[in-house]
């Protein structure tokens, strides 16, 4: 009776314990799947090497609201926590600590993202990615000319400038990206563009090659900011060089001025530089700035106009002549306000 009556209380005691376990088991898988609450998503950056329980305690330091022992515990017991992925995740105020495991096995890191704006010249590109967050500058600092000799490496080129050959657009990125991977992207994205366009090009246009398309795409995208201009600006140069005439543009004269101060003189207008179409024929000897898709398309299929000249209207648009006479009245009346 007294045995019988001990394997009754093992028994009893082992069911109660066994209870026991199985119930803070069940917790700690609870605690797997309950939300970190968040106040707002937050940047986690998890560093090679980083320990899982150390997450978890970082994770706390920048809002989360976990139990960091029981979660471990869980996580080794029915998550494993391995072979998580360096990086900048986006954490969100829902997600819970079998979502972050997850993510981070993944490697579904937040991307981050740089826009590289039609009209700006390669130097002013290279600022826009020194300020980017979280991407890699190898050459900040360094002179334009070894930036375009290691783009030059990368890409098997031997450009001397990468004016107008990079694609405007918004690229995403992972942290620790190197900006170059992204005006590889670039390139490549204006290459393709550029081929498509040129393939389909007008007729009879003046233009021996894609390059010098996309240097009159570039000139179109500096002197003109409405769309629906584009056309008739493009129609402008195309009849000034079937013509002969000089392109006679102020942004390709700019451009070749050192420094320039924004104040664009007749000093300027006289002086002889490759960019100055005012002393120079045809087109300039490379893009003066990254054109946009819609520049590209106006240079390749300009407006059938009559066109030679265009003034600034002073609300951001443009008054088009036919001939000298007609533009001078336009200058007269919108430029030195005289009627």
């Amino acid at each position: 009776m007294v045995f019988k009556r001990f394997i009754q209380i093992f028994v009893g005691f082992t069911v109660i314990a066994a209870a026991a376990i199985v119930a803070g088991l069940g917790y700690s898988y609870q605690q797997l799947q309950q939300p970190l609450d968040l106040e707002q998503p937050i940047l986690f950056e998890v560093k090679r090497g980083m320990h899982a329980r150390t997450i978890l305690e970082q994770l706390n330091t920048q809002g989360a609201d976990i139990r960091v022992t029981p979660v471990y515990v869980a996580s080794r017991l029915f998550d494993i926590p391995q072979r998580l992925q360096a990086g900048v995740y986006e954490i969100h105020p829902s997600d819970n600590v079998a979502n972050v495991w997850r993510k981070l096995r993944q490697g579904e890191q937040y991307l981050f993202q740089v826009t590289l704006v039609e009209g700006r010249t390669f130097a002013e590109w290279l600022s826009i990615l020194g300020q980017a967050d979280r991407l890699i500058i190898n050459d900040h600092g360094a002179d334009l000319a070894t930036v375009i000799e290691r783009l030059n490496e990368r890409l098997g080129t031997t450009h001397t400038s990468f004016e107008g050959l990079l694609y405007p657009d918004s690229y995403k990125y992972t942290s620790g990206t190197k900006a170059i991977d992204i005006l590889v992207k670039a390139y490549q994205r204006m290459q393709s563009e550029l081929t498509e366009i040129w393939a389909q090009r007008s007729g009879d246009l003046p233009y021996e090659k894609p390059y010098e398309l996309l240097i009159m795409a570039s000139i179109i995208e500096k002197e003109t900011g409405i769309g629906g201009e584009r056309g008739k600006v493009s129609s402008v140069f195309i009849n000034r060089l079937r013509k002969g005439m000089r392109l006679q543009s102020d942004p390709t004269t700019i451009y070749g001025i050192e420094n320039f101060d924004g104040n664009l003189t007749r000093v300027h207008l006289r002086e002889l530089t490759p960019f100055n179409t005012y002393r120079i024929d045809g087109l300039p000897p490379t893009p003066i700035a990254m054109p946009s898709r819609e520049s590209l398309i106006a240079a390749a299929h300009p407006e059938q106009t009559d066109y030679y000249y265009f003034v600034a209207d002073g609300s951001g648009g443009h008054v088009f002549s036919k001939t000298l006479v007609e533009h001078n009245r336009a200058v007269n009346r919108y430029q030195r306000n005289q009627g």
